[in-house]
């Protein structure tokens, strides 16, 4: 089935070949001139009045087409349908025939009545060159063709016939051959151009459509023949190059492009003769793809096709933005997004290309630096001005470094320096106290004055002895020393540092095994009531024995715990432990716990706490939780409703090392608080110092006015506890008088022995004498 696009090219060349009848006006009034000559002639001659008629009609017949015709010329032919075509085709054959019809009646006429030899010849003549005229003028119809040849063709073989004569008859069948020619003379005709137009119209479209590709490449392209001259340029190609559309470069060198270019402002004035070069070895065949740089910021792609003998295509695209992303990736890859210092993948990449240029024997260092506190610039004026900070480092240490030494941002505040010239311990000790003391100091950020200092950890070693990661594991220890002796300074490793190292990480280990076995001691020092007769509770404090090292103070291992992250773990322990101990105690007595800053953070600690009170069967209301004020400066909200939700399940809170923080009394209002322990900071001096007694008064007074219970902590002398009793300044005493944290064994008997005594305990004060706690 023909498509919509052929059928309708079809009908155009129709209507053409039709126009084509209606347009040859000259030929047919020729021929009818021709008409009227021959049938005037005949009559002249046999002075037969039919041939004066068949004139007549000649004339009228030709008049009347030609009338058709005009009426044609006034169509527009845009509108035409394959209706319209066909209607006036017909109209044009009905004239044909008659015309036709009329020449052949004439012939026959000729033959049978005039019995003329002049009138045979003549009409037989006349009608034959009109068939002819049928190849030349009316091919453009099969139908008109057709009808044309039987019009003129059965009246003069039917007066051959007539004659009776043999020969005439032979002449007849021989007119057969001739008019059968005649038609396929005409259709030949007609196909041939039919095919020869459909052929060039087909070419036109082809050629539209390769120019309209080649004119909206996103690609230019140039072809060139065998000498290297221009015989295409598409439209992207003059873009590329600044053309304008008038300027014809067509036979024109492709340098012409390029000087053009150059004129233009598209190509550097200094690229010309390298621009130049990598096409020449592309046209030559010497290099079959080419990245050519035309000015700072532009690059383009060139690739060619070889043609043989015929020559090249160079095809060539814009490829400035791709090199600029490529550019750009290749920085993010390498660079600190927020500092734009190198990172550290290609910090390692370029120290090593410096280790491998050094001399065997040469010094090299590497520094390890740290912002003192920085935590503290985020929590307080935010990770945006934190962030500006350390922009603020990086561009001083970029202006310090001067191509003497290679800077990088590993993550955070951490910054480490490669220094890979260092003449001796000297030079290094100069070099970074210039660094510090230049890093050290007052930034402005946000309208914020901020004081900075930094601590450093620092390793040399020989070039030739140098291995990158363990330095920075050495240089990482000498950090961990200037931090730990009084930051704001840098060490130099020693071997010791490495020591301390390995035994600090057998002590994590340790201990985090500690914790997972739950092998973990618990001690409980007592709290009795002022006057020593009973014991209320106790408070749990973990304890470690190492295998090795045997007891490690809390003071080690705790932070220790929080460094790890695994404090919430021993605070699991310590919870588990100490209910399934308290169970066994007297239901008068509570156990305490201590709370980290991190439990308070997460709201698990609830859960945790409920499950171990489930499994050991102990009433909540004998299980104490103890919080500090440092537990609740990170999140203060969240405390609060883990402590509430605690409050509101029969526990009771009590806040500890009371009065050693600035915004204690804000807590007493904001939180679900039971009871209040003093820090022994209020006892210590108490007998001495006039003022710590007032002092602690107040306290007092401001807790029971709230209605809170006062436990007073590190009472250790019979005087404390006599000052103290005497001015009612305790409900709860917690200290070295009345017992120091012992074993759960010990505190069992301490408990029986009480309960066997009613008087109350035996203390001794720092005088020596003894008295009776409950007289």
């Amino acid at each position: 089935m023909p498509s919509a696009v052929s059928t309708s090219f079809a009908d155009e060349v129709r209507l053409s070949f039709v126009a084509s009848l209606y347009n040859k006006r000259g030929t047919l009034a020729a021929g009818m001139v021709a008409h009227l000559v021959t049938t005037l002639a005949i009559y002249l001659r046999i002075d037969d009045p039919f041939y004066l008629y068949a004139g007549v009609a000649l004339f009228a017949t030709w008049a009347l087409r030609t009338l058709d015709m005009l009426a044609f010329d006034r169509l527009e032919k845009s509108a035409f349908t394959l209706a319209d075509t066909l209607h006036w085709e017909k109209r044009y054959v009905a004239g044909s025939l008659v015309a036709a019809f009329l020449l052949g009646t004439v012939c026959g006429h000729a033959l049978v009545m005039a019995q003329d030899a002049f009138a045979v010849l003549a009409a037989i003549s006349v009608t034959i060159a009109t068939m002819i005229s049928v190849v030349g003028r009316n091919f453009g119809s099969k139908l008109n063709v057709d009808m044309i040849i039987l019009a003129a063709c059965l009246p003069m073989m039917a007066g051959f016939m007539m004659a009776r004569d043999p020969f005439m008859m032979v002449l007849a069948v021989l007119l057969l051959p001739l008019f059968l020619t005649t038609r396929s003379l005409a259709n030949g005709v007609r196909d041939f151009l039919f095919n020869s137009v459909t052929a060039e119209r087909k070419t036109s479209e082809l050629a539209e459509r390769f120019d309209t590709a080649l004119n909206n490449m996103s690609h230019g392209l140039f072809m060139l023949d065998g000498e290297g001259r221009i015989e295409v340029a598409n439209r992207k190609a003059r873009e590329f190059f600044s053309v304008d559309r008038n300027t014809d470069l067509t036979g024109r060198a492709l340098k012409a492009a390029l000087r053009l270019g150059t004129r233009n402002g598209v190509i550097a004035k200094e690229n010309f003769a390298q621009i130049s070069e990598h096409l020449d070895s592309l046209v030559s065949g010497r290099d079959d793809r080419a990245l050519v740089r035309f000015d700072k910021n532009s690059w383009l792609e060139f690739s060619a096709r070889y043609r043989g003998e015929k020559g090249v295509v160079l095809i060539f695209e814009d490829v400035s933005e791709r090199i600029q992303s490529e550019k750009r990736i290749l920085h993010m890859a390498r660079y600190d997004n927020l500092t734009n210092l190198p990172n550290r993948s290609w910090f390692k990449e370029v120290v090593g290309l410096k280790i491998a240029s050094a001399q065997p024997d040469q010094n090299m260092a590497l520094a390890v630096l740290d912002l003192d506190d920085f935590k503290h610039v985020n929590d307080s004026m935010g990770h945006v001005n934190g962030d500006k900070l350390l922009c603020a480092i990086a561009n001083r240490l970029g202006s310090l470094s001067r191509q003497k030494f290679v800077v990088s941002r590993f993550g955070g505040d951490e910054f480490v320096l490669f220094l890979p010239n260092v003449g001796d311990v000297e030079d290094l000790h100069a070099t970074m106290d210039h660094l510090i003391d230049t890093l050290r100091g007052t930034y402005i950020i946000d309208g914020h004055k901020l004081f900075v200092s930094l601590s450093g950890g620092v390793v040399m070693s020989k070039a030739a002895d140098l291995q990158l990661e363990e330095m920075h594991i050495q240089a990482d220890l000498a950090l961990y020393e200037a931090k730990r002796r009084d930051k704001n300074r840098w060490t130099l490793f020693e071997a010791s540092m490495d020591q301390r190292y390995t035994e600090r990480q057998s002590m994590k280990a340790a201990l985090r095994e500690a914790i997972r076995t739950h092998s973990m001691d618990l001690f409980y020092q007592p709290m009795f009531n002022p006057q020593g007769t009973r014991i209320v509770g106790a408070e749990a404090l973990s304890r470690w024995i190492h295998p090795e090292l045997g007891p490690v103070s809390p003071a080690v291992y705790i932070p220790l715990a929080e460094e790890m992250g695994i404090i919430s773990e021993l605070t699991c322990c310590v919870i588990e432990r100490a209910v399934q101990d308290a169970r066994n105690w007297p239901d008068d007595l509570q156990v305490s716990v201590n709370l980290s800053a991190h439990d308070l953070n997460d709201r698990a600690i609830v859960s945790v706490i409920a499950d171990a009170l489930d499994r050991s069967n102990l009433a909540p209301g004998r299980l104490q939780l103890e919080i500090t004020e440092s537990g609740l400066m990170n999140d203060l909200k969240t405390a609060r409703e883990i402590l509430t939700e605690l409050r509101s399940m029969g526990m009771s809170i009590a806040i500890d090392d009371f009065g050693t923080g600035y915004s204690s009394l804000s807590y007493l209002d904001m939180l679900p608080l039971n009871k209040v322990k003093i820090d022994r900071s209020f006892v210590r001096d108490l007998t001495k110092v006039p003022k710590k007694l007032k002092l602690l008064r107040g306290v007092v007074h401001l807790a029971r006015e709230l209605g809170l219970e006062v436990v007073v902590e590190g009472v250790e002398t019979e005087d404390q506890l006599v000052m103290i009793s005497d001015n009612n300044c305790a409900d709860i005493i917690q200290g070295y008088i009345f017992g120091t944290p012992m074993p759960y064994g010990a505190f069992i008997e301490l408990a029986n022995k009480l309960s066997q005594n009613p008087c109350g305990l035996t203390v001794v004060g720092q005088s020596g004498q003894t008295r009776n706690s409950g007289s």
